[in-house]
C-alpha cells in the first residue's frame, strides 16, 4: 500500500522505496524506521495517511 505525506503530497511507494534516504525498495511502510522523515519535506511517519 502507498502512504502520502499529508503535509506536501510526497507519496511513498513500498516498490520504489527510498534509496536516498536509506530505505530499499520493496520496504512496506511499516517496516521503516520511525525515525525516517519525508524526502521532500523532512516530516515524520506520524504525518504520512494510506493512500487509497
Amino acid at each position: 500500500m502507498k502512504y502520502i505525506c499529508d503535509i506536501c503530497g510526497y507519496v511513498y511507494d513500498p516498490v520504489l522505496g527510498d534509496p536516498d534516504g536509506g530505505i530499499e525498495p520493496g520496504t512496506e511502510f511499516k517496516d521503516i524506521p520511525d525515525d525516517w522523515v519525508c524526502p521532500l519535506c523532512g516530516v515524520g511517519k506520524e504525518d504520512f495517511s494510506p493512500l487509497e
